[in-house]
């Protein structure tokens, strides 16, 4: 039977953004699935003691950019570390990435993809026209997920607050956090055992 990775996501985390293509890779190799469920980040901060990014001591703020740098080096990546719509609206993005996933596409994908608009290319991805272009580009009908995405805002909004309930209830305090079976593992760096889990 394939296993499967629950993964909670907020698509403002530059740690989800640089953790999707390893998530996406182990997951092919392991034939496991991946149920994405983007969550309300500040919900989940309030709920669990976690501060927003001003509200952290400059010490953590500042070792924050060291490890951004590392990774994005080590990933081969150009990451801009102070994004001008950081954070943006995410809520419009999210419910395109539940209207895929109800239909059976590659959330994952379109997830990473939506990161990768903010921390590589400076995009905005709380603006509408940005959005569409990102869904264009993964060679999928932008109008129409939009159109499902905001004919439905209010079942993708509440889908999106359950998950955070979810993600509360199962102990989850930040995000990248992969579950595997009862198994947390928070952070992209701790995808080395999500694919020994699945292994």
């Amino acid at each position: 039977m394939s296993m499967t990775v629950t993964y909670y996501v907020a698509l403002n985390s530059p740690w989800s953004f640089l953790g999707g293509p390893r998530l996406a890779t182990l997951a092919a190799r392991a034939d496991a699935a991946v149920d994405v469920r983007p969550l309300d980040i500040g919900r989940l901060f309030q709920a669990t003691g976690g501060l927003p990014l001003p509200q952290r001591p400059k010490s953590r703020q500042d070792y924050r950019l060291w490890e951004l740098t590392r990774w994005s080096r080590r990933l081969g990546l150009t990451l801009v570390l102070h994004p001008d719509a950081f954070p943006c609206d995410e809520r419009l993005a999210a419910a395109c990435v539940l209207a895929l996933k109800a239909q059976g596409g590659d959330a994952l994908d379109l997830a990473t993809r939506l990161g990768g608009a903010l921390w590589v290319d400076n995009r905005d991805v709380g603006q509408r026209a940005v959005v569409e272009s990102i869904i264009a580009a993964a060679g999928l009908d932008a109008p129409a997920l939009l159109a499902e995405a905001e004919a439905q805002a209010d079942r993708w909004e509440g889908e999106r607050q359950a998950h955070t309930d979810a993600a509360i209830a199962a102990g989850v305090f930040g995000v990248p956090t992969y579950i595997v079976g009862e198994e947390p593992f928070w952070g992209q760096d701790r995808l080395d055992f999500v694919a020994e889990a699945l292994a």
